[in-house]
């Protein structure tokens, strides 16, 4: 076998061809993929490999997952907002019972923050389009009898935690003189301080003001 010798100027040469080339090769897939911008502040997915067995089911993801940006929007926007609740539940029907992890399995939907706001008016919406009620918009909403019943179904629901980690109790409290005979309910099966919810006092010191 015979071999070639190349002498260093030659070599030295085609090394510099081949990282022009490479770079070269780069900026234009710079140019064509342009980097984006990463939020520091953003959601991040929590690092995770399977150390069991895969579940024998497959998904077929045929259908394009609701854009997450959206499906935040729509969680923030029903703790406060209806008329931007109606126009993206108009603009895209899956959001309806969209439901985000806020960071360490804090999960919240849009009925789950209106309920933790007290507002009845959104949850109601929420619900006229089939959304899924739970006992915590129930307790907001004052009806007793449901909250009753799913308590006596299952008593350790006295101490379940809504997004945030909201009580029955809190939920009943934003939900003011509607849900007073729950709260009072509550406090039968398991009483405990309640604390003053600092944006119903903002609310009526802007009426009285």
């Amino acid at each position: 076998m015979s071999r070639t010798n190349i002498s260093r100027r030659k070599f030295a040469a085609a090394t510099s061809f081949g990282l022009v080339t490479a770079c070269t090769q780069r900026s234009f897939a710079t140019q064509d993929a342009p980097a984006q911008k990463v939020d520091k502040n953003g959601p991040r997915e929590a690092i995770f490999e399977r150390d069991y067995d895969a579940p024998s089911f497959k998904p077929g993801w045929k259908k394009a997952q609701v854009n997450r940006t959206m499906a935040q929007d729509f969680v923030i926007y029903a703790h406060s907002d209806l008329p931007m609740v109606k126009k993206l539940l108009t603009r895209e029907p899956g959001l309806l019972n969209a439901t985000l992890d806020w960071g360490g399995g804090d999960w919240e939907t849009a009925m789950g923050g209106a309920s933790h706001m007290g507002r009845r008016d959104i949850v109601e919406y929420l619900l006229e389009q089939g959304g899924r009620p739970d006992i915590f918009c129930f307790t907001m909403l004052g009806l007793l009898e449901p909250v009753q019943s799913m308590l006596e179904l299952q008593p350790s629901l006295i101490d379940a935690k809504g997004p945030h980690g909201f009580s029955l109790h809190f939920h009943a409290q934003v939900g003011q003189k509607d849900s007073k005979d729950v709260l009072d309910y509550l406090q039968s099966v398991k009483e405990i301080e309640l604390r003053p919810v600092p944006f119903l006092n903002k609310k009526k010191s802007s009426k009285t003001g």
